[in-house]
C-alpha cells in the first residue's frame, strides 16, 4: 500500500492493527517512518542513532497497538509521543551530548563550493546553537512546525497543548531565535 493510501486509510488499518493484523501495522509503518525518523534526526543529529531509536519506536508501538485506543487524533501523534520518549530515554541513558559541529556537517548541503559550505554551515551551527538555548518544550514544537511541517492543531495535539498556547509559544520561540541570532 502506498504512503498516501495508508493516510487516507488511516483508521481501518489502526483497527486492523489493533485487532493484531501485522500487515495493517507494516502499512501504517511505511506511512510513517520517515517522519518519524526525520523527527529523531533532528533530535539526536545522527543516522544511526536515529535509525535505531525509529526502530524502538516502531517496536514499542507494536508492542502497545492492541492498548490503542481510536479518539479522533491521527496515529502520528501517538507515535510522535513514542518518539520523544525514546530521544529522552536515549539522553538519560548515554549521558553523551552530540557536538553542534558535528550536527551542523550532517546537515549542511555538499553540492556548492567549499567557500559556500563553511558560510552555510557556520549559519546551521548558529542556527542550532540558538535552537539549544530554547527549552524542550519549544524546541519539540520548532522541530514539529518547520521540520516536519505540522499544522498548529497536529503540533498542539502532539505537545497536549491548545492550538492558541501553542501559536503564543511559536512566536516566543522564533522571537527568542530572532535575538539570539541579531546579536551576533
Amino acid at each position: 500500500m502506498t504512503e498516501e493510501a495508508a493516510r487516507a486509510n488511516e483508521e481501518e488499518l489502526v483497527r486492523r492493527a489493533v485487532r493484531g493484523d501485522a500487515e495493517a501495522f507494516g502499512d501504517l509503518y511505511v506511512c510513517y517512518l520517515d517522519d518519524i525518523y526525520r523527527y529523531i534526526f533532528y533530535k539526536v543529529g545522527d543516522e544511526r542513532r536515529a535509525e535505531d531509536l525509529t526502530e524502538r519506536v516502531f517496536i514499542k508501538a507494536w508492542e502497545a497497538i492492541e492498548g490503542y485506543e481510536l479518539r479522533g487524533y491521527p496515529l502520528s501523534s501517538w507515535l510522535y509521543r513514542i518518539a520523544h520518549n525514546a530521544v529522552v530515554d536515549h539522553y538519560r541513558s548515554s549521558r553523551e551530548e552530540e557536538s553542534l559541529d558535528a550536527v551542523a556537517f550532517t546537515l549542511a548541503d555538499k553540492s556548492p563550493g567549499p567557500e559556500q559550505t563553511v558560510i552555510e554551515r557556520r549559519e546551521v551551527s548558529r542556527l542550532l546553537e540558538a535552537i539549544a538555548e530554547l527549552s524542550e518544550e519549544k524546541q519539540r514544537l520548532i522541530i514539529l512546525r518547520f521540520v516536519e511541517g505540522l499544522s498548529h492543531a497536529e503540533a498542539a495535539q502532539i505537545l497536549g497543548k491548545s492550538e492558541g498556547a501553542c501559536r503564543v509559544m511559536q512566536h516566543r520561540a522564533l522571537l527568542a531565535l530572532s535575538r539570539t541570532l541579531g546579536s551576533d
